[in-house]
């Protein structure tokens, strides 16, 4: 799937869900005004996940050997350093961008191009960011709830910084010139990411009365622990599509959004 493909895919879900989403529920929660709509879209996601992105990920996972899938999620969690470390200066939160900065170096170089996460085996955990955390972290509220057709779980403000991670990062794959290898890694991202989160998935599946509420709860419960830099941030639940990773993802995301929150994103599912 290239990427016009995908703009188109999104477009038309974004309509499909406007025209179908507007039921109205009864006391929905503050934080999710919008729930009726989310609801649709959530499903929508849901049903084109299990027909389409959650059987390619679960056949590359069988079909791809453990190691060669560790190198690629490492790799693009790797480069997704460099962004994470210039939030953090953003943020400033000084020690963290250096911290994360010397992640990316000491895994460029010992882990053979980020292949090894080296960095992690010796005690430096990867602590995911994104922009959108940086607007929470500048003063801006996070506004409703907003789960987006294709990437997933969000929220006004990081919808808004999802387009910036887009936009701004000098390492995004978007920013690829060459036609046929972005749309090729922008495809692995897409997988990987997915392939990442399929445990989550299936626990979601398994323990959730109410899956959209529980996903949604998580989501809001990591974004907020990021924004205010708590210690234990990076081992709540990531069921954003950073991953990706950060995120919020599909990706993104929502672990039953058939893309992780964010392509630009790594996920540690991010």
């Amino acid at each position: 799937m290239n990427i016009h493909t995908f703009s188109r895919i999104a477009t038309l879900t974004s309509a499909g869900a406007l025209l179908a989403g507007c039921a109205t529920v009864q006391n929905p929660d503050p934080r999710d005004p919008w729930e009726g709509f989310n609801r649709n879209v959530y499903t929508f996601n849901d049903t084109v996940d299990r027909a389409v992105f959650r059987p390619v990920a679960e056949a590359y996972t069988f079909i791809t050997p453990t190691p060669v899938r560790s190198c690629v999620s490492n790799v693009f969690s790797n480069l997704g350093d460099v962004w994470g470390a210039a939030n953090f200066f953003l943020q400033g939160r000084g020690l963290d961008g250096i911290n994360t900065m010397g992640r990316f170096l000491f895994n460029s170089t010992m882990g053979i191009g980020g292949c090894i996460d080296v960095a992690s085996k010796t005690g430096a955990g990867k602590m995911p960011n994104d922009f959108g955390v940086t607007l929470g972290v500048w003063g801006f509220k996070q506004g409703p709830y907003l789960v987006l057709p294709i990437f997933g779980s969000s929220s006004v403000r990081d919808g808004v910084g999802l387009v910036g991670d887009v936009v701004a990062n000098p390492l995004s794959l978007t920013h690829i010139e060459n036609v046929r290898w972005r749309n090729s890694l922008l495809g692995l991202r897409l997988v990987d990411t997915r392939a990442q989160l399929l445990e989550a998935s299936k626990t979601v599946d398994r323990v959730a009365i109410d899956p959209y509420s529980f996903v949604r709860d998580a989501y809001l419960q990591r974004r907020a622990a990021q924004v205010n830099g708590r210690d234990g941030a990076s081992n709540l639940p990531d069921y954003s599509i950073d991953g990706d990773d950060d995120a919020p993802a599909m990706p993104a995301v929502n672990p039953n959004a058939p893309a992780a929150t964010n392509l630009n994103q790594p996920i540690k599912s991010r």
